[in-house]
């Protein structure tokens, strides 16, 4: 039976991983070639995400320079940037466009983090779903007879313990993240 709570451990690493990959696209006060690498363009008939389509680059801490290896997609690309959440102007000169962000201000800071706590949200409840469907098959298992009472109060108590540690590794990422987001 430990081994049925092991073979969940892999489902809160999962969502741990998403929330990881979920808030890198959150904006802090340095460019991030993430908030920009997953954005979907329309070209050659279908949707294709930008990394797969330009270069992306850092050159300086406020600014993304996209390279695209294919110079006739320039207006798909700038086009899917316009429409994007980012409210950034593309520049476009010679063939590369240049996203500059501007420093967050105090309104918009406190915005990013009020999203960040929601995504943290998220997860903590996709941590409490995986959690009670591993208790779930916790008390099948002690009404088919496979386990008796005691068994399954230990192996509540050891899955809580589980789904405590990933709650605190949540908690840690989200202190992080904001500590990005507010540092000016």
């Amino acid at each position: 039976m430990d081994d049925l709570i092991k073979s969940h451990q892999e489902e809160f690493e999962k969502v741990i991983d998403f929330l990881k990959k979920d808030i890198q696209s959150l904006r802090t006060n340095r460019a991030n070639p993430e908030l920009v690498s997953h954005l979907l363009i329309e070209v050659y008939g279908t949707k294709t995400p930008l990394e797969q389509l330009a270069t992306l680059s850092i050159p300086e801490p406020r600014s993304i320079v996209i390279q695209p290896w294919d110079k006739n997609i320039l207006k798909e690309i700038t086009q899917a940037l316009v429409k994007s959440n980012l409210n950034i102007n593309p520049n476009v000169s010679n063939g590369v466009i240049r996203l500059n962000f501007p420093p967050l201000n105090e309104e918009t800071r406190n915005n990013l983090v009020k999203v960040l706590n929601e995504k943290l949200e998220n997860a903590r409840k996709s941590l409490r779903s995986v959690r009670d469907s591993v208790k779930e098959e916790i008390v099948k298992a002690e009404k088919e007879k496979e386990i008796g009472e005691d068994e399954k109060y230990r192996f509540f108590d050891n899955l809580d313990d589980l789904t405590n540690d990933y709650q605190e590794k949540i908690k840690e990422i989200g202190q992080i993240k904001e500590k990005e987001i507010l540092t000016i």
